[in-house]
């Protein structure tokens, strides 16, 4: 996996449509989880995932005689990579979402850019945030405490206590997209790594999710939560964590987060079209907000716009 991968790196047409249908397949998987949580608990839902996921895309790596990495510092870096970018926040959305609506959960994942933005500056020599990104950062931080509302101050109710996991989740996130960058150097296709992270992540959250949610002691599931578990683990893993590594590489950390500027609407429609959802004014201005953030750490849109009202370029 090699290529660009500085926050400058040039964003082509091909990119930026890996990027929306990303979007795409991560929105649909909030819904997915509202629905696989009615008949899962929330750690039985995410070994679900992993497992299908990991069988998935175990299937396309045997089909195409894709050699896998013999190195154990490639399996290590598989399972770095899959704590912070699937264990973690998974555990943590999942659970949160027995308390909040997919819609929220989904805004609340949106910062991940601004916290990768800040982490790539801290701890990387080609990711710097200038003056502009620093705006952004602050833009979007003001449209989470938005989302939020001011019930963080009033008092840690299990609503609360949700969206504040929820939000957690993104440090996890954001760690990841930098410690990706690790596979810059490894000789593995996007594919394999894809595998490689999944079944790294399987062989913890699989005994984990028997242990914690003993899940023969409760009533047997519906079909709909089986459905909704086999779609998680196909449509809202396998098939964008292929394209997350391919962008990863060639478009580097900060501009791979941009993803987040586009899931909250796909969650958001979907959330209202398919489960009744609702959310408070506050959380479309705060989502807003953090869209502009987000907009404003990418640099590319107001001089688009700029260019096109003034006629030049």
């Amino acid at each position: 996996m090699t290529g660009p991968t500085s926050a400058n790196a040039g964003m082509t047409g091909r990119l930026w449509l890996l990027i929306l249908l990303m979007s795409a397949l991560w929105g649909g998987g909030f819904m997915f989880i509202k629905f696989a949580l009615t008949g899962f608990a929330p750690f039985s839902v995410v070994a679900g995932r992993v497992g299908v996921a990991a069988l998935a895309l175990g299937l396309i790596v045997a089909v195409g005689r894709q050699r896998l990495p013999r190195q154990a510092k490639v399996w290590r870096a598989f399972f770095i990579m899959g704590a912070l970018n699937n264990l973690i926040p998974w555990m943590m959305v999942a659970w949160a979402q027995t308390q909040i609506p997919s819609s929220m959960a989904a805004i609340l994942n949106a910062p991940t850019p601004l916290l990768t933005a800040v982490m790539a500056h801290l701890l990387t020599d080609d990711e710097k945030l200038t003056p502009q990104r620093f705006t952004g950062v602050l833009a979007g931080m003001l449209g989470v405490a938005l989302v939020v509302g001011p019930g963080v101050l009033s008092g840690m109710d299990s609503a609360v206590l949700a969206q504040v996991t929820c939000l957690s989740a993104t440090v996890s996130y954001a760690a990841s997209a930098v410690y990706g960058r690790v596979f810059r150097s490894m000789d593995v296709t996007p594919v394999v790594a894809a595998f490689g992270q999944q079944l790294m992540v399987a062989v913890v959250i699989v005994p984990l999710a028997l242990i914690v949610d003993q899940p023969w002691a409760r009533p047997a599931p519906g079909a709909g939560a089986v459905a909704a578990v086999l779609a998680l683990g196909v449509i809202a893993t396998a098939l964008p964590y292929i394209i997350f590594y391919r962008v990863l590489a060639e478009a580097g950390a900060t501009n791979l987060m941009l993803v987040n500027l586009l899931i909250p609407g796909w969650a958001v429609a979907l959330g209202a079209m398919v489960l009744g959802e609702r959310l408070p004014p506050t959380a479309f201005l705060g989502m807003a907000m953090v869209g502009l953030g987000l907009a404003v750490i990418d640099g590319r849109l107001f001089p688009a716009i700029w260019r096109r009202l003034t006629g030049r370029g």
